[in-house]
């Protein structure tokens, strides 16, 4: 038993003795493989990666982490479109260098700030023409215009430089044929105009008094269009156990204007039941009322459906002067804890079935310990947190990422399956605990979850 119990700890804890770097390093080889079980390790690996940097809060760590999670997605055909999206929001908002300037007479050593005098008003399209109209009469050494292509990407860029300012924020113009146009203030005096298609474009400009008058013609009108990649279909014969939190004589958090948790969560749980079982998913509930159910019985059940995963809905809360200050969806994993609002959760969460103690021995809790299911819970949360957000966000402003975190969660305890906690947000704070109640928000939320399962069933 000794033994078995020191293999155990052994294989868990050689899954994080790994440095970042020579993890990096590894995947960094893996990727430019040409054998795809070598691409699956790195992609695993950049995953894993990101997790890390994610509750690590490193910023070069994540910023490398999505660089690969894209690369080898990419290779494998993986739907990593939300990594792209985020990747493309912590990279600089542009890769151009300014043209450089003549340099100014040395005799005054005083730095002069210069100003643009004119100003955006609108860009509009007319038949086919870019229109752009400043507020004054533009001269043409207040235009620069200049191209670039990227050999190894195969990218033409045409760029503008206009000794002006604009009144909105930058903005991300459409045209057919036309892979990409973005229009934004480079720095305080300089509008920049990019476009860019992979394809070489003719580009015909002219001056109208204030205006700026831009004419597309690609050069290969031929272009063919890209095959959209459909992913490949799923196995929707898969086991989901939804446990929805508390219940019965355990209310679970007392929010704003006294909404309760128990009731909140088996909403969500039964909506997620739903669009599941619509998608052909075999769905069981831990609790499909109002009742309560210990703790250990809750994976109990879920270990005899045979389930493929274990997804547990709660909602956070805090105290009532700190009410309007904590906000946020987060996911958590199993694990001993690395953090003090990792426990401070688990704390509140475990509190409702203090007899179930004498389970939690050593014997179960070190059971559920195993390197297989540590990872592919990472991986279920870092999705269920991912299909969240974007659900969210198409519809709702400012839905705050609180993170996927690892913490001790007795629910978790006993799962033979990957489990993750799903907090959906602090019904202590006004706004979100209203938003928790609404159907319309509960359905969208539901939604992202429903999504999140998907990627993590099609990528896994």
């Amino acid at each position: 038993m000794l033994r078995s119990l020191l293999l155990l700890l052994l294989l868990t804890f050689s899954l994080f003795a790994l440095s970042n770097s020579a993890i990096l390093k590894r995947a960094n080889g893996f990727v430019n493989s040409s054998n795809k079980s070598n691409q699956f390790r790195a992609y695993n690996d950049y995953k894993n990666l990101y997790l890390r940097a994610l509750m690590n809060e490193d910023s070069q760590l994540r910023l490398s982490a999505l660089k690969g999670i894209v690369k080898s997605g990419n290779k494998l055909r993986i739907d990593v479109s939300q990594y792209e999206k985020e990747l493309q929001q912590r990279k600089p908002k542009s890769v151009y260098k300014a043209p450089k300037s003549k340099k100014t007479s040395t005799k005054s050593k005083k730095k002069i700030k210069v100003t643009s005098s004119h100003k955006l008003k609108s860009i509009r399209w007319d038949n086919g023409r870019l229109v752009l109209k400043f507020d004054k009469k533009l001269s043409s050494k207040q235009i620069n215009y200049f191209t670039l292509y990227d050999p190894k990407k195969k990218r033409y860029r045409y760029v503008f430089d206009i000794h002006a300012s604009m009144l909105t924020k930058s903005q991300n113009l459409r045209k057919k044929g036309i892979d990409r146009i973005k229009l934004a203030q480079y720095n305080s005096n300089t509008l920049r105009l990019v476009i860019e298609d992979s394809s070489k474009v003719n580009i015909h400009f002219k001056r109208e008094l204030s205006k700026l008058i831009i004419n597309f013609s690609l050069k290969n009108s031929s272009k063919p269009v890209a095959k959209k990649e459909y992913p490949k279909r799923l196995d929707r014969s898969k086991v989901i156990v939804i446990d929805a939190g508390h219940g019965g004589k355990d209310p679970g958090a007392i929010g704003y204007k006294h909404y309760r948790e128990k009731v909140v969560v088996l909403q969500i749980a039964q909506t997620l039941k739903n669009i599941l079982r619509s998608r052909g998913y075999k769905v069981y509930m831990t609790r499909d009322k109002d009742k309560f159910v210990k703790l250990s019985n809750r994976t109990k059940f879920a270990n005899r459906k045979k389930a493929d995963i274990f997804v547990s809905i709660h909602a956070n809360a805090v105290s009532k002067k700190n009410a309007s200050r904590a906000e946020g969806i987060e996911c958590y994993f199993l694990s001993t804890s690395r953090s003090e609002r990792a426990k401070r959760v688990a704390a509140k969460e475990n509190s409702a079935d203090l007899s179930d103690a004498n389970f939690y021995g050593k014997s179960a809790f070190l059971n559920t310990l195993n390197s297989h299911n540590i990872i592919a819970s990472n991986k279920l949360a870092i999705d269920l947190q991912r299909g969240m957000l974007a659900s969210l966000n198409k519809k709702y402003k400012h839905v705050k990422d609180a993170g996927v975190r690892d913490g001790p969660f007795w629910v978790l305890v006993g799962a033979q399956m990957p489990s993750v906690l799903v907090e959906v947000g602090f019904i202590s704070h006004p706004k979100e605990a209203k938003n928790l109640v609404n159907k319309k928000y509960q359905k969208t939320l539901a939604q992202g979850l429903a999504n999140g399962i998907e990627r993590y069933f099609l990528n896994n």
